[in-house]
């Protein structure tokens, strides 16, 4: 056979190992978020009660992560340093006052513009991107249409969910996440109004003082006003702020429930069948298991937890059918998937009725919106089985942060030279090359204020963990802070610690034992390495726009989204108008 004969077979050979290693190299990416998921919910996390097949058949398949954190314990902050790969204090995006996320669509508050995602990164090489559910990242800047916080100008080709978040508002008979506010706005001076009018007029009946009429009907007037002003927001709140998109047009406002999460999995199941040809990154960031709790009438009433259990099968279903999915395409050996929570379970989620709506965090102290382990400690399951070994269990800290690095990796983007990104890449972990975490230090932050200190020293399996301040549960000895319905994160809400609280969490997971020069003799020493750390940490943190100041997150009338032709009633349904005429 002639030389230039035998050369054919190899060089087939050789561009088919070379399609085979690009194909390796970069997998279709499918990044799973629950929204206040605990990471005691999970069969796999040792729930016994809660069924939980497909997570746990992710989990069986690929890496269990046991120390996999958030980089905050709130909605918002926590998107913002997964999508970005920064601290949310680096983008702005980390509050100074007490709400750390934001509650109407019509703020001017948002992931800023100049920060980068992973799905810009991403569809910069060529991958079809998409973002199914939940975003919570801010929606305009100046005007209704310059869209400057949406998915779609944050590198996702295609945005179909709710712009803000599941609140119990968005649902009728659920109560609301105002209620204080209420108290304050509302009934105290409904309730001073009325006192003062009362006794002027029991001062003017006895002759003792007599009120001008001007003065009395003032009184009246503001009471009017303030009562109209409530009973508009109660009226218009759910349309104005609850309602499902698609890209850039409003096509249910307000949103149902119904089939909700069936919905979002079409959808889902729908870019993946889209983009059989090509690589592809789908964000599915589910509403379950966030109040208001909700759940198809084939999984209403049976799991063994109430409307949460119902809620978190359901959403457990809807994995299963991207599982499926991929199987049935041939993809499932060349994609990437992740599954995690955004930050742990709310723990101070109780009905009016006493029923229980919040998750579990396992044995981990806290919940949402505090640094204790069981705000931050979150599942975090990742599994590619042509490249990660199935089966494994890896205690090292990660972040979700990791996920910004890693993914742009793998797709072949370079990261950005300009900026800080504080996420590492988890291959070299889930790969088995590297035994011990890139990351030394995690700083733990409530809303802007660093609240705490993580370090796992080299060659060392003690993980050192400082609290400079901790939330003062509420009622005293309880597990969290019942009181306000979340803890906060300064003033009389917090206790500051002169040292810092310190634990050792490899030892100590439930944080119940703070350690004390008797107990621990290198107790200063270890202080003064983490004080150190969080001083150099602190020193690269530019000043940035403050996302949450007054101005960006208070309600702004000419940014209200209102789907077309509504009038003032912001109120249409298009997708049960498409769903009849594709009938």
């Amino acid at each position: 056979m002639p030389l230039r004969k035998m050369k054919i077979p190899f060089l087939l050979l050789f561009f088919l190992w070379e399609a085979e290693s690009h194909t390796a190299s970069r997998p279709n990416i499918i990044l799973v978020m629950a929204d206040d998921l605990g990471i005691g919910d999970p069969g796999c996390y040792g729930n016994k009660t809660l069924r939980t097949p497909n997570i746990d058949r992710l989990a069986s398949g690929g890496v269990k992560l046991t120390q996999h954190l958030a980089a905050s314990p709130l909605c918002t902050p926590s998107r913002a340093a997964f999508m970005t790969g920064r601290y949310p204090v680096r983008s702005g995006m980390a509050s100074w006052s007490r709400t750390g996320v934001f509650l109407f669509t019509a703020s001017s508050g948002g992931l800023p513009t100049n920060e980068i995602t992973f799905a810009k990164l991403l569809k910069d090489q060529g991958y079809s991107t998409a973002l199914i559910g939940k975003w919570h990242l801010g929606m305009s800047c100046h005007s209704k249409t310059d869209f400057c916080h949406h998915p779609l100008h944050h590198g996702f080709n295609y945005f179909y969910g709710i712009s803000l978040t599941n609140l119990r508002d968005c649902k009728p008979g659920e109560g609301s996440v105002f209620t204080t506010g209420f108290k304050r706005l509302v009934f105290i001076p409904l309730q001073i109004i009325g006192v003062t009018l009362l006794t002027f007029a029991a001062l003017n009946c006895l002759g003792l003082l007599r009120m001008p009429l001007g003065i009395f009907f003032s009184l009246l007037f503001l009471a009017a006003l303030i009562l109209t002003l409530f009973l508009g927001f109660l009226h218009y709140f759910r349309p104005l702020n609850c309602f499902m998109m698609r890209n850039y047009e409003i096509i249910q406002q307000p949103m149902s429930y119904d089939n909700l999460t069936q919905r979002l999995t079409v959808e889902a199941a729908q870019f993946i069948q889209r983009n059989t040809e090509t690589p592809f990154l789908l964000v599915l960031s589910y509403l379950h298991v966030h109040t208001a709790l909700f759940s198809s009438k084939d999984f209403a009433g049976k799991s063994k937890h109430g409307v949460y259990g119902d809620a978190v099968e359901e959403m457990d279903w809807s994995v299963g059918q991207i599982l499926n999915l991929l199987d049935e395409l041939r993809l499932a050996n060349d994609t990437l998937i992740y599954f995690t929570s955004d930050q742990g379970a709310h723990v101070e989620e109780v009905s009016s009725k006493g029923e229980i709506h919040g998750g579990s965090n396992g044995i981990y102290k806290g919940g949402k919106a505090n640094n204790w382990e069981g705000g931050i400690r979150v599942p975090g399951i990742l599994r590619w089985p042509r490249v990660i070994q199935a089966g494994q269990k890896i205690d090292e800290p990660t972040s979700n942060m990791d996920i910004f690095p890693t993914v742009a990796k793998l797709a072949g983007a370079p990261l950005p030279e300009d900026r800080i990104i504080d996420g590492r890449d988890l291959m070299p972990l889930l790969e088995g090359k590297s035994q011990h975490s890139d990351h030394e230090f995690l700083f733990h932050y409530c809303n802007a204020y660093l609240n705490a200190v993580r370090w796992h020293p080299q060659n060392s399996t003690s993980i050192w963990k400082a609290f400079f301040f901790t939330p003062n549960f509420n009622p005293v000895g309880s597990n969290g802070c019942f009181a306000t319905h979340v803890c906060f994160c300064f003033g009389s809400y917090v206790t500051h610690h002169d040292p810092p609280l310190l634990f050792d969490i490899s030892k100590d997971p439930r944080e119940r034992n703070p350690l004390t020069p008797a107990t621990e003799p290198r107790f200063y020493e270890i202080l003064k390495v983490i004080q150190e750390a969080a001083d150099r940490h602190t020193q690269t943190l530019p000043e940035v726009p403050n996302q949450f100041s007054w101005d960006n997150f208070l309600w702004k009338p000419w940014l209200q989204l209102c789907c077309p032709s509504s009038g003032l009633s912001c109120q249409c349904d298009r997708e049960k108008q498409d769903k009849r005429l594709s009938h």
